[in-house]
């Protein structure tokens, strides 16, 4: 028997869009679960959607979440096949962004231990904008343009934090949400702390260390969580990083390999040229040609 887990790529695709039309698609979609979010909105036609144990029928302009870990399906609620757009992220890569909001993992995880509802009606939809943010987030999907990732995110917030003042509504005590106290981290959302700190000299010791894990211990949980080493996972982040720079800025890559957390240029050179395969001045040199 399969396993009903499904593998997604964090580190080269923590968001994903889609547009799903079941008539060219293998369907209905089978029971599954991933440590991604996912967000559908039924452009046409109607769904079962089964989440844990919670089976909704979901017609054309309405909305359903589905929380990470949750074990979900999809089939046609009637004669006809349903459309619909889809949004998956990572919630680990949507951290805190001040002081008093909880992290979007922290917020998806209060809200289901709360039994707060994952269906939302046309008319709930409508007022969050959906056709309007899964639009603009399948549109950025297709073009790679300057802050495309920013974009994105904006995006998932905006509906997230629509979604979270309906749940308010119904009676959810926001303030009631655990904030991860600075400096306390688990396996599922160590990157987050990785991830602000890729300029910076990390040891994977001092990682394990956050995580309250032995090296060993901390170093099976995160292969298995990430499928790759923890100081793998460092250097690709480093690298996409540097990418970014390569792409959109003219800066150096004396400035641009300090900034990544690279010992040195010749460093972040060997490195990138074993990931690309090229420099990054040939890297940048042929971006600029595509465009």
């Amino acid at each position: 028997m399969n396993s009903l887990f499904e593998k997604q790529d964090s580190l080269n695709a923590p968001i994903e869009t889609f547009m799903f039309d079941s008539s060219g698609h293998e369907f209905p979609v089978k029971p599954h679960w991933h440590y991604f979010a996912e967000f559908l909105y039924i452009l046409s036609g109607s769904a079962e959607i089964s989440c844990d144990d919670t089976v909704s029928h979901v017609s054309e302009g309405e909305l359903i979440i589905l929380y990470p870990s949750a074990v979900h399906s999809i089939r046609s609620a009637d004669s006809g096949l349903p459309l619909f757009a889809g949004l998956k992220f990572d919630p680990v890569k949507f951290p805190n962004t001040n002081s008093y909001a909880p992290s979007v993992s922290s917020i998806l995880q209060y809200a289901r231990s709360s039994g707060m509802r994952i269906h939302f009606t046309a008319e709930e939809a409508e007022a969050l904008r959906c056709r309007e943010i899964f639009s603009d987030c399948l549109a950025e999907t297709e073009s790679y343009l300057y802050g495309r990732d920013i974009m994105l995110r904006s995006q998932i917030y905006r509906l997230i934090m629509g979604i979270v003042r309906i749940w308010i509504d119904s009676g959810l005590n926001i303030d009631n949400c655990p904030i991860n106290p600075e400096g306390l981290y688990g396996i599922e959302n160590i990157a987050e702390y990785i991830d602000s700190r890729l300029g910076e000299g990390i040891r994977v010791s001092d990682i394990a260390a956050k995580c309250h894990l032995s090296y060993s211990g901390f170093a099976a949980k995160f292969r298995r969580q990430y499928g790759m080493s923890c100081k793998e996972y460092i250097e690709r982040m480093r690298l996409f990083k540097a990418e970014e720079y390569l792409l959109f800025t003219d800066l150096d890559l004396s400035f641009i390999s300090h900034q990544t957390g690279f010992s040195d240029q010749s460093h972040f050179i060997r490195s990138f040229k074993k990931f690309r395969g090229m420099t990054p001045n040939q890297f940048r040199s042929h971006k600029k040609q595509e465009k």
